[in-house]
């Protein structure tokens, strides 16, 4: 990780202080030819104790904090180091091209795709010009146009959410943002071809379902995915942002949570401290994944691939 964009979750730093510490004792001993081993040992294991007290106990309210850490990997960041032959398209053919959501053709080894994605920036410029991640109806109609492209050139689609929610303007709304989304539910519903869905930081909302309709949904292990904020939660049920904590607990947002419910599939998972501290591994993580899924779906029929992707969300019962 870049240490001059590095940013820093209070439970993340007593364990960036002793990193920092044994990388002075590290330089030390190269600069001043002293022996510190030892020293050095008796940190890097007490590092190693104090990274798995904390992310081996996270509460819904820390991972909250972790889906939406400013260094977590955006879609065009794994995207990049997912596919091969990777090529982006751009606009809704309507309207404009919303820089929220990203599409475009890729290859995952020898298997051709179309992939679709939020968007968020990596800075306050590029946050403005993506709108935070939150799309506006131009985007999710990319998105429908990219999936007709996927079905007429039998490519699987693979989606990588990332969002708070739709976005929520007056503008959005003169533009058709309900329909926008409808009619992509409509069409993830009835696409012949194989649908991953991966949520890899927030999944908020009708914003999230845009794109989330899949034969396969899964996230990685620090994602969350909710009808709602725990900061809007908490503003309904108790008028009181204190209790956004309690709320995070009461969504069961988590991806341990969304997996003993039956709304998502499988759990991908991170680096030991999130998906920010490695995020190659974390490609390869989701990669393998997406290998593995794609399989499942070789010599199943568009029509067979229709009917279990109903019957799937027609079995889920919260």
């Amino acid at each position: 990780m870049n240490q001059r964009n590095r940013y820093l979750l209070d439970f993340e730093k007593p364990i960036e202080e002793l990193e920092i510490k044994i990388q002075e004792l590290k330089k030390l001993t190269q600069t001043e030819k002293i022996d510190l081993a030892e020293e050095i040992n008796n940190l890097e294991a007490k590092l190693e104790k104090l990274r798995e007290q904390t992310f081996l106990h996270l509460t819904p309210w820390q991972r909250v904090q972790l889906a939406r850490h400013p260094n977590r990997p955006k879609t065009l960041n794994l995207a990049k180091l997912i596919f091969d032959d990777f090529l982006l398209l751009h606009g809704d053919r309507l309207y404009s091209d919303d820089q929220a959501i990203v599409a475009g053709l890729g290859k995952v080894e020898e298997r051709r795709v179309v992939f679709i994605g939020h968007q968020k920036g990596e800075s306050i410029k590029e946050n403005l010009s993506r709108n935070f991640g939150m799309a506006h109806p131009e985007g999710y109609r990319k998105a429908h146009r990219l999936m007709s492209l996927a079905e007429k050139f039998n490519r699987p689609v693979i989606t990588f959410i990332d969002t708070p929610g739709a976005y929520p303007g007056i503008e959005a709304e003169e533009r058709g943002q309900a329909e926008a989304i409808s009619a992509n539910l409509e069409k993830m519903s009835h696409l012949k071809v194989p649908i991953l869905v991966i949520i890899i930081g927030e999944g908020g909302s009708g914003g999230a379902l845009g794109i989330g309709v899949g034969d396969k949904v899964l996230m990685l292990e620090n994602a969350i995915y909710s009808v709602i904020s725990p900061e809007g939660c908490a503003a309904i049920l108790w008028k009181d942002q204190e209790k956004v904590e309690e709320a995070a607990s009461a969504l069961k947002l988590t991806s341990q949570d969304l997996l003993s419910l039956g709304i998502i599939d499988s759990v991908i998972p991170e680096p030991k401290g999130g998906a920010h501290r490695d995020i190659e591994q974390t490609a390869l993580n989701i990669k393998e994944t997406i290998l593995r899924e794609l399989k499942f779906f070789q010599g199943i029929s568009p029509e067979e691939l229709i009917k279990k992707r109903y019957q799937k969300y027609r079995k889920m019962r919260i």
